[in-house]
């Protein structure tokens, strides 16, 4: 076998496959051939355009059962040494958490073993030495500590429907880390994973694993809200069906994921509330089964040594705290063992996940979801009002809409909203959202966080004013969705609903801050001055999912809070693509381009109080005066709550920059052109190294390419420089002070010179039609060969027949060669 002329692909299928085939392993359950990518890609955003990049594909992994990997394998070209492959192998390694690499070229294996004493070594092995799956899962068993007596239980199969679909690989992490703990005696375990990446899933995983095994024979999920309960039991846990039911007295029916209808069996029955003890999976809201007295107390009908297994959803929100409703039911059953599940996990001097979990046994975070490509990266749009900014005060003798005096001090953004309101300034937000809206998709879902119910309302109102054309032909298009409003939160599984288009704007405070799957949401408004990390990554997370059936692959922020502030806070790990600051009159649409608080030492973060049906109460009506969730306004002397409404006072924005992230992570402050400029200067430091590098090149589009992943805008320069201008040009005026010139000139001065004379006429009238492509469109699109099936280039016959007339593919593309050559002789 001559291996040099085998491809990578060759040398997997003739090489390596049979031989670990001789080793023992099975190629239907223990060899996957990594075809498709691990990952679908990062998306990446430029303007309203997107497109991914390659996913991550290792070439094997190697399972001692389906889903619990061992080793993976790296494969090349036999041109390439033994050991070429191994950084990559080294990458994977870390990605599917398994200590064994290895790399070949079809001539051995280089094996790297991180399990050896004293740390990683690697050894060359030839072709026949390659491990038995039995000499690597001991190995792996002794670097984990598992030990044999509860091998069974880290082996157990994973739930299989037969439809195909299987955990990703974090998801499979996170299960295998958590298994492997409970497995080693662990009782307290604490999973953090992104809002959007399935910890639902994952927690379905990992109790169908234990409950299957034996390992547990009873369990409690433990959640806030009716709505994470009810849709985990008819979806994601539906193969409990029979041996699940929830901790409730009232029966429920409720849609599927599939639209079919299933009504909820529930386990609490008779005026006494007995708990019906004959099923094995519980579910239930902790307010369903405890409360401040006595009586309220279901969770101690049931002996102490009931549950084995308790999995605590949104562990951030109660269990965290020592005095919780939470700690008490997990005090209660504290020989059970607790998982808790979290985005966040909150981390203060008075709370702490980790304290009661202990450290994470797994973390993937929002970060790593967007760098994977299963998280929808996201733009900042951020606008600053002035009265925000400089604060307010009114002229002596001031008074409001009801003609009481204002008290004279100073209003700032602390105030707005909560003690004060400039009926203008909600009307200016309203009318950007609109703005924002209207210059991009009017339909395209949008959630707009409020301070409390009251500003829920007004904000409803003034939107229904800015969209008067569409409420007057769709009524639903604005809703207000509040804890206290039992219309409004009928509307919840319409908005989250991709085949329900209406309502399309929802106003709300704390109600859809958290656990509320909208996937299809392609607009999220901060008008609510954020002071907690973990509540901020809560609402962005409800923008986080990708959904490419409906065309969601990004996100917007629209921030007028100064949200921003917290993307420098080292513990925000997702950062943003762009952050657009418009000036004054500006479209809020930016341009095509490419729990440590932040918090006044008077300010408090408080809970949403929920009902013992796991809804947010947020407050409500008291007489005739709005309640506030919990925030300070001023108290008139009957005890009410009251706010200072400000109906003359002119707001206007305030704005001189556009903010970005830098390659670190980190925000700078400077014009489009600068941030360009140190784009492309990283890439070439003088203009003679550009040029060289741009009449080398294969294909001019991919040094375009290269430099817009460095940051570089090409599409908001030209809005600056002019739109006539290609990237050549941009990067030779931006980068190295070259005078511009246009794709028509360029293309003019091509015509001058008599360029196309060596060729015939039938090849030269095409030549000439690409250069009229390239003076309207650009170099990117003549580089393709699919422009040869487009008009005028179709004209002349197909894509085969076109490059004939030069006498074949190579004859052509080097005519494009000396086509692009003769373009870009002249710089400025």
């Amino acid at each position: 076998m001559d291996k040099l002329s085998l491809t990578e692909r060759e040398i997997c299928s003739k090489i390596i496959t049979p031989k670990l085939q001789q080793s023992g392993w099975d190629l239907q359950t223990q060899i996957r051939e990594e075809l498709t990518g691990q990952t679908p890609g990062r998306v990446e955003v430029r303007g309203s355009r997107t497109r991914r990049r390659k996913g991550k594909r290792a070439d094997y992994v190697l399972e001692i059962k389906p889903g619990i990997p061992v080793a993976v394998i790296e494969a090349k070209k036999n041109k390439f040494s033994v050991g070429h492959g191994m950084p990559q192998a080294l990458g994977y390694s870390e990605m599917f958490q398994v200590p064994f690499a290895f790399s070949s070229n079809g001539d051995g294996f280089l094996f790297h073993d991180k399990t050896t004493p004293g740390g990683p070594t690697e050894t060359n092995l030839t072709l026949d030495q390659f491990p038995s799956p039995a000499d690597l899962w001991h190995k792996y068993c002794a670097w984990r500590g598992i030990a044999d007596a509860v091998r069974p239980i880290v082996e157990f199969d994973y739930h299989n429907d037969g439809s195909g679909k299987g955990p990703r690989y974090y998801q499979k992490n996170a299960i295998n880390r958590t298994i492997e703990a409970i497995a080693n005696g662990q009782n307290r375990i604490l999973l953090v994973m992104a809002t959007g990446t399935g910890k639902t899933y994952t927690a379905f995983q990992i109790i169908w694993r234990l409950w299957k095994s034996g390992t547990k024979k009873r369990i409690l999920f433990l959640a806030d809200r009716n709505i994470l309960v009810d849709q985990t039991m008819v979806n994601d846990f539906k193969p409990f069906k029979g041996a699940m039911a929830k901790l409730s007295t009232r029966s429920k029916t409720i849609e599927k994921d599939d639209g079919t209808e299933e009504t909820i069996p529930t386990a609490i029955h008779g005026k006494k509330r007995q708990v019906d003890t004959s099923y094995e999976i519980y579910m239930s809201l902790y307010q369903a089964i405890t409360g401040p007295e006595e009586r309220q107390k279901i969770f101690k009908s049931m002996s102490r040594d009931f549950f084995d297994l308790i999995i605590i959803d949104e562990c951030h929100r109660g269990s965290a705290a020592e005095d919780s409703a939470w700690r008490e039911i997990l005090e209660y059953f504290s020989a059970a063992t607790h998982i808790g599940l979290t985005a966040t996990p909150k981390e203060t001097e008075y709370v702490s996940n980790i304290n009661y979990f202990g450290d994470p046994v797994y973390q993937y975070t929002l970060k790593q979801g967007i760098d994977d490509g299963f998280l929808a990266p996201y733009k900042v749009v951020r606008i600053d009002f002035d009265k925000d900014l400089e604060g307010w005060r009114p002229t002596p003798g001031q008074t409001d809409r009801h003609g009481n005096v204002v008290e004279d001090r100073i209003y700032n953004q602390k105030d707005i909203d909560r003690n004060i309101v400039f009926d203008k300034r909600t009307e200016l937000v309203a009318a950007k959202i609109t703005e924002f809206l209207k210059g991009t998709d009017r339909f395209a879902k949008t959630i707009v966080f409020c301070e409390d119910i009251e500003h829920a309302e007004r904000m409803r109102q003034a939107l229904v004013n800015a969209n008067s054309d569409l409420v007057a032909e769709h009524p639903r298009y604005v809703v207000r969705i509040t804890g206290d409003n039992t219309e409004g939160k009928k509307e919840l599984d319409n908005f989250i609903n991709p085949e329900d288009r209406f309502p399309v704007i929802a106003t709300t405070s704390k109600l859809m801050t958290t656990g509320v799957d909208a996937k299809t949401c392609k607009l999220i408004v901060l008008d609510q001055r954020i002071q907690s990390m973990t509540e901020f990554k809560q609402i962005i997370g409800r923008g986080t999912r990708i959904d490419e059936d409906h065309g969601k692959r990004f996100f917007t922020i629209m921030d007028f809070k100064k949200a921003t502030e917290l993307f420098a806070d080292p513990e925000f790990d997702g950062d943003p693509v762009q952050i657009y600051v418009p000036d004054p009159g500006d479209s809020p649409v930016p341009p095509e381009d490419p729990e440590d608080t932040i918090t006044d030492d008077d300010d408090t973060v408080t809970e949403p109080e929920v009902d013992s049906d796991g809804e947010f109460t947020e407050g409500g009506f008291q007489g005739d005066g709005w309640t506030d969730d919990g925030v300070g306004t001023a108290i008139t002397g009957t005890g009410k709550r009251e706010k200072i409404y400000i109906d003359d006072v002119e707001v206007s924005v305030v704005g001189e920059r556009v903010q970005y992230m830098d390659g670190d992570g980190k925000l700078v402050t400077e014009s489009i052109k600068d941030f360009s400029r140190k784009g492309i200067l990283k890439e070439y430091s003088t203009l003679d190294e550009f040029l060289k590098h741009w009449n080398d090149a294969e294909r001019k589009q991919a040094i375009v390419e290269e430099l817009e992943n460095e940051g570089v805008f090409f599409d908001e320069l030209q809005k600056i420089v002019g739109a006539d201008y290609g990237p050549f040009d941009l990067i030779c005026h931006v980068a190295f002070d070259q005078p511009p010139l246009s794709r028509k000139e360029r293309a003019e001065n091509v015509k001058k010179r008599n360029y196309f004379t060596k060729y015939g006429d039938e090849a030269r009238a095409v030549l000439q039609a690409l250069l009229n492509k390239y003076a309207d469109e650009g170099v990117d699109d003549i580089e393709s060969m699919e422009v040869l099936k487009v008009q005028p280039l179709s004209s002349f016959g197909t894509p085969i027949e076109i490059v004939k007339l030069f006498g074949g593919k190579q004859d052509y593309l080097r005519a494009l060669k000396d086509l692009e050559a003769a373009l870009y002789t002249e710089v400025g």
